[in-house]
């Protein structure tokens, strides 16, 4: 980065196309000479600071060494004549023999190289007259028109930490700012709002150049969300805050909303996008990513995508297959001959610039397209915005094709597991920030001094939104970025933990410390909007940990004093084999010494879910090598490397023997430096059965999954996404069913033929998959770069099994891993201070109450988010006994409908519901608004 009088000026780099700064347009003997700048320099490529392949963890010993800088007069005829002669000669290389124009371009050339004398300047200007002849040869109006859009691709962190992005923004934009002084026309597309933010506090007067390029319309801020997130693992509510935190920054800053979700490189896009993008003001999808898929190639590049809501978007790739084109006749051609939609479109975009490591377009890259404006032989390259190009597509869009469901990138399939602590906190964190929001509003509807921590959510969320980049989340990273994920995540962790206890204070009055021997209750918080009945760890005031079967109304808290008698006690017996046999009343488990579960019933039915001859909670190891990308791979070639682990440390014994809790331990070794140890726990009254499962993890190269045969048989298995669910093939018909080997899903999958199935639910696991009656969790992998630590050393996570009759939904599958996933909240408390009181309900089982919120910048207002999760349509009723004094729909950015206002009835509000439909509602508190007491 050059820097002048205190501000910077111009970013270089020395890769790619070489930059340099003009220190002036002219200089006159009489002018003065002095000037200082000061140069900062980056010790590191491009690509960070990897020795050997690109996707090398940074070296510590790379030195770069600054030789020289020149001061030099630039020969703006001889640049000219160059990039003539370099059009020119691409024209006649990748035109090919057949076609006229390619000899016509030669020929051209051919006449500048006789014509021009290098030791006689005086012959440049007749030689590029030449080129400008040939130039000036027109298109007919049927010609394909680029609409051509400078871009610089930033990752936020990948093979360099946060810090450097910061500092790799201003160098780019900056280098940006520059051209578009030179270059009136020229455009700039830049998505992201952290990094927008990032600039405005640290490079304010480039902030400032930049909103007022802004104003002209040549900076054109686009995307709408906060980063460009990973595109699968995030949850639903996540996914609404990164266009709600983005949009409003865009709104804020630039005075508009984006139009169009900018996501070019990341791994995959969640089929509930479509409903998320069009309930925060966006109607149009551009990304490039699945030109990368290893086995299909996808259709089209232009076409409407259709999520699983019925939502629609107009989506486009751009056929050149990159987002970091150089303006090279290869690239135009290519974009031109790889459109899968010729005749029904004729409009792409080319988006330009060196990115991923930043850098931006170069005045040669636009000096090349200004040649191919309007060239007979090329296509029209015109410099563009995006709201031109769609709005061109938008009058065609009744001849487009429509894609549903999923945008399943065949490759990368890897990130689904790698860097399991950055998964693992990334769900432990949605849920404290989900349950912090839910309590904080209960809080303020209760007492309105409550004072909503709105400023410190805010800063809480935007970490984890920043950590849910498509390099970090995915945990594609190197260490350094690793580490400093995991410190914002314990940031979270540690103010949403005084957050939440100081919500619960505000509703329940004092609470005391743990182990008082004032204690005699325990309170127990629930965050979800159903009643439940679980068996809970308390502490006595005597400091002992006891067990508790307790029930408690929903969205709310209960006090307890006493445990229930559960209806049938949890029975766990050793047999003379050294197996064992545990059983509720609802479930019976049967498992070997070795920690198989050999059976599996349903009491009531006595329905087996283990085949005969099989063993479910079968831990499976694999040889993990990709072609090339370490941590985002994991190849087909795997699933023939297959070998179970079978060497028993310690068989299984029983740790608890029944009552209100079951449990029993074994440990297995992988190999000399890794090790699983597991207790298995089953609770009364409960349907599944759990595993929670620490792992010592020290191996190269290798991949741990569990597998569960089950018997039940379906063409297709079910798994959960953002808001709802999908499904997915059990088989390998075709390529596109054999790509899906390894899938993502979100806290269940279930495998169900008509009347039984059974569901795998986890607290922290997103890699799954499903063949033939087999289901498969993916634990752990041990990939060696771009992070030579990636998942070395302690893991700790939780998945359970849980057979069911009916189908997944009539067996309350959904909300059992909810419940999984957000634990109930113990407390130690005077009991006369604390009546029960619960806040809300929903009266149908298929919607789910996500969220509750106070409303951005509207004290005393929440907002309610709920969808429906079963697939149905339904009409529901969601009944609070908060003072709520209006009720009044809304987007997902929290502007009310117009028409959006619901009556207040006896029962609450009454919502209807499509399949997998979100919908928000503002609840207006007011102390003497009308109350529900629907219990």
């Amino acid at each position: 980065m050059v820097w002048r009088d205190s501000q910077p000026v111009q970013g270089l780099t020395r890769e790619g196309e070489k930059t340099s700064y003009i220190l002036t347009d002219s200089l006159m003997e009489t002018d003065p000479h002095n000037l200082n700048l000061y140069m900062e320099v980056a010790c590191n490529g491009l690509f960070g600071a990897g020795k050997g392949t690109m996707i090398a963890p940074p070296d510590p010993d790379k030195k770069f060494t600054l030789n020289k800088v020149e001061l030099v007069v630039f020969n703006r005829d001889v640049h000219e004549l160059l990039v003539d002669f370099e059009i020119l000669l691409d024209m006649a290389k990748h035109l090919g023999e057949k076609n006229q124009r390619s000899f016509q371009a030669l020929y051209t050339a051919n006449q500048m190289v006789n014509l021009c004398d290098v030791t006689d300047p005086s012959t440049f200007p007749a030689a590029h007259q030449l080129a400008s002849a040939f130039f000036s040869q027109r298109n007919g109006e049927s010609q394909h028109t680029i609409h051509a859009m400078g871009h610089c691709h930033i990752d936020s962190a990948w093979l360099w930490p946060y810090e450097e992005s910061i500092r790799k923004c201003a160098r780019s934009w900056v280098t940006v700012v520059r051209l578009m002084e030179k270059n009136p026309g020229f455009t700039f597309t830049c998505s992201q709002a952290q990094q927008l933010e990032w600039v405005r506090n640290w490079y304010p007067g480039l902030y400032a150049q930049i909103q007022d390029f802004a104003r002209k319309g040549q900076f054109i801020p686009v995307g709408g969300t906060w980063v460009e997130m990973d595109g699968n693992l995030p949850n639903g509510e996540s996914m609404v805050r990164q266009f709600l935190q983005g949009q409003r920054f865009f709104q804020e800053q630039f005075g508009k909303l984006c139009t169009e979700f900018w996501l070019p490189d990341t791994f995959g896009y969640s089929a509930q996008l479509p409903q998320l993008m069009r309930g925060c003001g966006i109607w149009r999808f551009l990304t490039q990513k699945l030109s990368w898929s290893l086995v299909n190639t996808f259709p089209h590049h232009t076409f409407f995508w259709e999520g699983i809501d019925g939502s629609s978007v107009l989506a486009h790739f751009p056929p050149g297959d990159s987002y970091g084109m150089q303006g090279f006749v290869e690239e135009m051609l290519k974009t031109v001959n790889n459109n899968k939609d010729k005749g029904r479109v004729n409009h792409s975009v080319a988006l330009f610039g060196f990115g991923d490591g930043g850098g931006g377009p170069t005045q040669k890259m636009l000096d090349r397209m200004k040649r191919m404006k309007d060239v007979d032989g090329l296509p029209r390259v015109q410099m563009s915005t995006p709201d031109q190009f769609f709005s061109v597509l938008e009058r065609d869009g009744s001849q487009l094709y429509t894609w549903i469901g999923e945008l399943f990138l065949e490759l990368h399939n890897g990130t689904y597991t790698t860097q399991a602590q950055i998964k693992k906190s990334n769900r432990e964190c949605e849920r404290i920030l989900h349950d912090v929001e839910v309590l904080s509003s209960l809080a303020l509807a209760q007492k309105s001094a409550f004072p909503y921590p709105a400023t410190k959510l805010q800063r809480l969320w935007r970490l984890l939104l920043l950590n849910q980049f498509h390099d970090v989340l995915p945990g594609t990273c190197i260490q350094l970025v690793a580490e400093d994920a995991m410190t914002y995540y314990e940031e979270i962790r540690a103010m949403g933990t005084l957050l939440l206890k100081e919500a619960v204070q505000s509703l329940i009055g004092k609470l005391l410390p743990t182990g008082s021997e004032t204690a005699e209750s325990t309170v127990i918080m629930n965050t979800l909007p159903w009643e439940r009945t679980e068996v809970i760890s308390r502490t006595r005031p005597t400091g002992a940990d006891t067990l508790a079967l307790v029930k408690v109304c929903s969205m709310g808290y209960s006090v307890v004093k006493d445990s229930l008698t559960p209806p049938h006690p949890v029975r766990v017996v050793k047999q003379l084999d050294g197996s064992i046999t545990m059983e509720n009343g609802v479930i019976a488990a049967h498992l070997d010494s070795m920690g198989h579960v050999t059976s599996l019933h349903l009491v009531s039915s006595g329905r087996e879910s283990v085949p005969e001859g099989s063993c479910a909670n079968q831990f499976v190891i694999f040889d993990d090598i990709p072609l090339y990308w370490d941590a985002w791979d994991v190849m087909d070639y795997h699933l023939e490397t297959r070998k179970p682990v079978t060497t028993l440390v310690k068989p299984l014994e029983i740790i608890l023997p029944g009552g209100l809790r079951g449990s029993v331990r074994f440990s297995l070794q992988i190999s000399e430096k890794s090790i699983i140890t597991q207790e298995v726990i089953l609770d009364a009254m409960c349907p599944y059965l759990r595993f929670l499962t620490q792992v010592e993890w020290n191996e190269a190269h290798k991949f741990l999954k569990v597998e569960f045969p089950v018997q039940a048989r379906s063409m297709n298995a079910t798994y959960e996404i953002q808001f709802g669910h999908l499904q997915r093939p059990t088989h390998w018909n075709t390529s596109w069913d054999w790509a899906r080997f390894e899938v993502w899903s979100h806290k269940w999958m279930d495998l169900s033929e008509h009347g039984f199935g059974v569901a795998l639910l986890n607290d922290s696991k997103y890699g799954a998959s499903v063949h033939g009656n087999t289901m498969s969790l993916s634990l752990l992998r041990a990939p060696k770069s771009p992070d030579t630590t990636a998942d070395m050393g302690h893991h700790q996570f939780t998945y359970a099994v849980m057979p069911h009759l009916g189908s997944f939904q009539e067996a309350g599958v959904i909300r059992y891993a909810y419940c999984l996933n957000f634990p109930l909240h113990t407390m130690p408390a005077d009991s006369v201070q604390c009546p029960a009181w619960s806040a809300f309900c929903v009266s149908s089982p298929a919607v789910v109450l996500e969220t509750v919120k106070q409303a951005e910048d509207r004290p005393g207002v929440l907002v309610a988010r709920l969808y429906e999760s079963h697939g149905s349509t339904v009409v529901t009723w969601l009944q609070t006994c908060l003072p709520v004094k209006e009720a009044i729909t809304c987007d997902l950015l929290e502007q009310a409908d117009p028409t959006g206002h619901l009556p207040l009835k006896e029962l609450g509000v009454e919502l209807s519901f499509t399949p997998f439909q979100v919908i928000s509602v503002l609840l207006v508190l007011g102390a003497l608004a009308f109350q529900f007491f629907p219990w």
